[in-house]
């Protein structure tokens, strides 16, 4: 092969791999860890030392008791509050499908969620639920998530904003598929996001699901996404991470962890 292709060639996968990782975030110490979530929840957490956040209620709770690997089953089923943070959300348009081990904010300590947000198994989410309209101009579809740490004001904010795009638009997000559900995730133990009332998904019709590409046993699924970037990027401004940043993807899905992106913050 000519130098010259090569070391075109060469440039390209890595401007490429640049473009994938550009905005991504990782707190990667307890310190960084610690201050993003202090941040972010800021009604909430009172403060940390080296090894433990401090709740407002006196509560500590460990940010590490052992570190587990990334897009491990161990990571996913039994992450602690530190693991939730050390992948990576990028932002911006994806230039490659995320790979393997590549599930940022998949992983969700229950303990802190609970902490946070309440046990939808004892109705304590359930007395927190407010109506947000949905796509008011369009839809007015009423949902219910709750009203803690301003995610009902926040996805209120993402539904008019959505409200102004073109019409061509309306497909993937009319109807919603849903919001507040106290259930676990398919195929697991582990409440789902919409326990706490944290999570939307938006129009089925036109989504994917790592679970509908039906990989073979120990194979990766074959990542597919129809929705389109603009609806992504106005979720993102207003603190919801998307599914479809996951390496086992799910497009339709959008949840609010601010604390993942700086943009939010």
């Amino acid at each position: 092969m000519n130098y010259v292709v090569m070391f075109l060639m060469v440039a390209v996968l890595q401007a490429l791999a640049t473009t994938a990782n550009c905005g991504a975030e990782g707190a990667q110490t307890l310190k960084e860890i610690s201050g993003r979530l202090i941040e972010t929840y800021q009604d909430y957490i009172d403060g940390a030392d080296e090894t433990t956040l401090i709740w407002r209620d006196g509560t500590r709770m460990p940010l590490d008791v052992e570190p587990k690997p990334p897009g491990s089953a161990e990571w996913l089923e039994k992450p602690s509050v530190a693991d939730m943070l050390r992948v990576p959300y990028p932002l911006g348009q994806l230039a490659q499908p995320p790979h393997a081990g590549a599930d940022p904010g998949r992983a969700r300590n229950q303990a802190f969620f609970r902490k946070v947000y309440g046990d939808c198994r004892s109705g304590a989410v359930n007395k927190e639920l407010v109506d947000v309209i949905w796509l008011p101009k369009k839809s007015s579809q009423r949902l219910r998530v709750t009203r803690i740490n301003g995610v009902a004001e926040q996805l209120q904010r993402v539904s008019d904003e959505l409200d102004k795009l073109s019409s061509k638009f309306d497909k993937f997000l009319i109807p919603s598929a849903g919001t507040y559900n106290c259930r676990v995730i398919a195929g697991t133990d582990r409440i789902s996001a919409h326990g706490y009332g944290i999570a939307i998904d938006i129009a089925i019709k036109h989504t994917d699901y790592w679970r509908w590409a039906k990989p073979a046993s120990g194979a990766s699924p074959r990542y597919r996404n129809r929705i389109p970037y603009e609806i992504v990027e106005i979720f993102e401004r207003h603190g919801f991470i998307w599914g479809g940043k996951w390496h086992h993807f799910d497009t339709m899905h959008f949840e609010y962890r601010p604390e993942l992106l700086p943009i939010a913050r």
